[in-house]
Formats: C-alpha cells, structure tokens, sequence
C-alpha cells in the first residue's frame, strides 16, 4: 500500500498517511505535529490512526535535537508480548478456559488494582534507578513494587490465541503502569516551561532535554520487566494447569510508546514513536486485533518512508466514551459467545467492543 500525500502547510513538513481513510480529528492532530519547528523529513502515519490526546495514535515523526515528552502519551514504553506453545489450543474445552482465566485473574491484578503492600522485588538493576529529580525517584520507590505486574485498565489485556495451524498462543499487552505517568507528567511541565513550539520540545544537549532522555528510557525499561513479570506469572499458570512450556524462539516483545535514537536519510534522528512499533527489516514483530477478532505475527520491511515503522494494532472506530454511549454490555456479551471473558467486567469492556471499536483488549480469551 503506498501513502497519500499531505503536501506540506506554510512553515511544516508534509505528511505521508498509510491509512485509506483520516478519522475525524486527526488530519487536524497530524497537521499541528508537521507544523512544529523541530520536526524534519516528514510525519508518517499508521494505517491505525486515530485522534488521541497530544497527537494522534499511529503518528511517527523525527527530530534532530529535540525530545517531545507529550508526543509519546502517558503510557511510556506501553508494547505487547506474544509467546507460542507447540500445544494444540483446540485441547483446551470452556471448562479449562475458565478455569485459566480465573487463575489469572488470581495472580494478575488487573484495572486499578496494583499489589498490597510494599509490592513484589524489583529486578536489581530497577531498585534505585537514577532519575532526574528527587520527587520522581520517590514516586519510583512508592509506585514500581506496587505495579509491577499489574496489567493496568483500558486497552491492556492478557489472552490466549489460536493460530493458524492450531497452536497455543499467549499475548501480553501493557505499559508502564504509574511509574511512566509520573516521569511523562513531570517532563511535560518542564517542557511547557521551557521547551520550544505549541507542542513543546526540550533540546536534548541541554539538562533538561538529557534528563527526559535518561527517564523515559528507566519508563522503558520498567515496562519490559512489567510485560516480563506478567508473562512469568501467566506462564507458570499454563505450566501448572497444561505442562506446557513456550518456543522461546517465537517470542516477540515490543514498545510501541517510545523515542529512540536511529539513523535515517542519512542522519542520526530522534524517531518518536505513539501507537507505532519500530521494525527493522527482518524482524518480527505483533499487531494485535480487536477484542474477539485475529492478531497478527509480522515481519518488518523497513520502510524508509515510514522511519521502519508499522501499525501497533486494529485502530478505533469509536472513542471510548462513545463507545460507552453507544453499545450495550448485553450487545458485547452477544458478540463474544464464543469468548471466554469475565463477564462480571462487560461495563468496562464495552470500551474495548470488537468490529466496532477495533483495537486492543482487556481479560482472557480462549
């Protein structure tokens, strides 16, 4: 599919959509980010596009010397997991599947609730991290036990799959829990206080642009040891109830909330990334679909035009509150009979309906 061209407004950079359609809201979004004084080459976006706060989820685009915290959403480092068991998933009756998702549920706090007390042991390399501020490295201490290894609410989910051929999949997908709201919040404000355009970026040669730098990536790498911890507590679930272990060989992990430093044109670039996974050629990578419909196990093709880039997952038809507006829980209930969900939560997972809300999920399926 090649993209269609936004030729560049007065002052800004054009702009290269592969989506066959703009939703309302985020041509507008795409506009405001190509017009900023620190992005070069051109803005790229996904074939999920959609209108989110800042900028529009499936947005990727470049800077030379600039850090846009507010460009990269509150989940840092948000990004799925996906782990393959040569064990065929057609084994696994309702009755298994129920009882899978209510042992899950058991070791996996799932929406707003985190672990009680001081929380689980952070990986030595987490426990004193060094942040930029001491109100950060606080929240650090108070938020990271506490999360680690919570799934978190709105889109994030853990799930089982069935492939192709028939094989067992496990599929993880959250983020950076309180830990990257706190560092995104805190780096947001000094970019408004001292950072350059409407959407505002901090020079990265300066403290404030080299602190954001060395945060977000503490956010990262505290994400992947949330999507690791969360795979090792569903993993020994499937080991006890099933006796099955994953093909380490099939594993994907992947951030899709990020900015890394790459070379493309012919110059090193700050390439950020909301709602967008980095793939380079070659390597594989997971594009979830909606609730109830199928994911997908792809292969990057480099792109040059899209900065390696690739869509992070169905998009969204709805925003969440209309979705809450529009469809009814008995309607979801209908149109995941052949789910294994917990029903108890349908309220909230109206957010996240399939085909007509297409993105990602909350809770289990079979």
């Amino acid at each position: 599919m090649s993209p269609r061209l936004l030729p560049a407004e007065p002052g800004g950079v054009p702009i290269l959509v592969w989506a066959r359609r703009s939703p309302p809201g985020a041509e507008q979004q795409l506009r405001h980010i190509a017009a900023q004084p620190y992005v070069v080459e051109h803005v790229a976006a996904m074939p999920d596009l959609h209108v989110s706060e800042g900028i529009a989820v499936g947005t990727v685009f470049a800077t030379e010397h600039q850090v846009v915290p507010g460009a990269l959403g509150g989940d840092l480092g948000c990004g799925v997991s996906a782990y393959r068991f040569d064990h065929p998933a057609a084994a696994l009756g309702p009755d298994v599947l129920r009882e899978l998702l209510e042992r899950l549920a058991q070791v996996i706090p799932v929406g707003d609730a985190t672990h009680r007390g001081r929380g689980l042991a952070l990986p030595p390399e987490l426990e004193s991290p060094p942040l930029s501020t001491q109100k950060l490295r606080h929240a650090w201490e108070r938020l990271a036990p506490r999360h680690l290894g919570t799934l978190g609410g709105g889109n994030h989910f853990l799930e089982l799959d069935r492939d192709a051929v028939g094989d067992l999949w496990l599929l993880v997908h959250s983020g950076s829990r309180g830990v990257g709201s706190a560092i995104s919040d805190h780096h947001q404000r000094v970019a408004r206080a001292m950072g350059e355009g409407s959407l505002p970026g901090l020079r990265v040669d300066t403290p404030e642009g080299a602190a954001c730098v060395a945060d977000l990536e503490l956010a990262c790498r505290f994400v992947r040891a949330n999507r690791d911890t969360l795979a090792a507590r569903a993993l020994s679930v499937l080991a006890s109830t099933l006796e099955v272990a994953p093909d380490a060989a099939s594993t994907v992990d992947l951030h899709h909330n990020h900015v890394s430093r790459e070379w493309h044109f012919g110059r090193a670039l700050w390439v950020h990334r909301k709602g967008a996974m980095g793939l380079e050629a070659g390597r594989r990578g997971l594009i979830p679909g909606s609730m109830g419909t199928a994911s997908y196990v792809v292969e990057g093709r480099a792109e040059p035009r899209a900065f390696h880039s690739c869509s992070h997952g169905a998009g969204r038809v709805l925003t969440r509150r209309e979705a809450r507006a529009r469809i009814r829980p008995a309607a979801l209930a209908q149109a995941l009979r052949r789910v294994v969900h917990d029903s108890g939560r349908a309220a909230s997972l109206v957010e996240e309906a399939p085909r007509r809300l297409p993105r990602h999920r909350r809770g289990a399926r079979g």
